[in-house]
């Protein structure tokens, strides 16, 4: 791996990632473990994974903790960050990493169930986790709040996933209100919005004639990997690289979208 750039800032953070026992959440863990933060490692079904997320974390040189439960469900969401926060001592910051297609659907089979996990997990934690988080980071005088969205959010999505790419639009329209609703307390709030990334997600949810479409529009010619990812969350964390940054969503999509 490259050589780790130490963020002076972002030592001692205290910092909640939800969906961060696999993909994009674990490598941004991993990457604020290097950066000596401390930080709370969502998980839902992956404990064993979880696990080993916080083991690097610490082998890294920050502190882990872990946190359970269903984000799709806003009672628990809301608890999942009184758990971190209490763990921590408090928050500085919340990354909405959680999120899943839950398969292709085309819109016209689209039930009322499956409406409702989509967006309960893609859309709904999202507000969830924020406003219980927003006292939080308040007392910290220097908060930030970065949703991860997606390219679908703004190209539609691919085949089945329309539904998908409406919910993290929502998250990146949320993402640009909330920024100027929160700035006057002190909370940055940004987003991530990735493109066609190698990990579980597309493992479960896009065959490889579909990624292979894919591929083709991006110009660097390849899938990004959760580490391309993980630049962009540091980024927007540190308020000495990023602080007069606010309502932004960076693309991370190696050149498929150009706005």
């Amino acid at each position: 791996m490259p050589p780790t750039l130490t963020i002076p800032d972002l030592a001692d953070k205290r910092v909640l990632i939800t969906g961060a026992s696999t993909g994009i959440g674990a490598a941004v863990a991993r990457a604020f473990g290097a950066q000596r933060a401390s930080v709370a490692i969502h998980y839902h079904s992956s404990e064993d994974a979880a696990r080993n997320v916080a083991a690097e974390v610490v082998a890294a040189g920050g502190k882990a903790v872990l946190v359970h439960g269903n984000v799709s469900d806003a009672r628990v969401a809301g608890r999942i960050v009184a758990d971190a926060a209490a763990a921590l001592g408090g928050l500085d910051g919340l990354i909405n990493n959680a999120g899943s297609m839950l398969g292709r659907v085309p819109t016209a089979e689209i039930t009322d169930d499956h409406y409702d996990a989509v967006m309960n997990l893609n859309a709904r934690s999202v507000l969830a986790t924020i406003r219980m988080s927003v006292a939080h980071l308040r007392k910290s005088g220097s908060g930030f709040i970065i949703n991860t969205t997606s390219v679908a959010a703004r190209n539609g999505g691919g085949g089945g996933a329309v539904l998908y790419a409406a919910a993290k639009g929502f998250v990146s329209t949320l993402t640009r209100g909330l920024a100027k609703e929160l700035i006057g307390s002190g909370i940055r709030v940004n987003g991530v919005a990735p493109g066609v990334i190698d990990t579980a997600f597309h493992e479960r949810d896009s065959n490889a004639d579909q990624m292979r479409g894919m591929i083709a529009t991006i110009p660097l010619g390849k899938a990004g990997t959760s580490e391309d990812c993980v630049g962009a969350y540091l980024f927007l964390a540190s308020p000495m690289l990023s602080g007069y940054i606010v309502g932004q969503i960076i693309e991370v999509n190696g050149g498929q979208l150009m706005p």
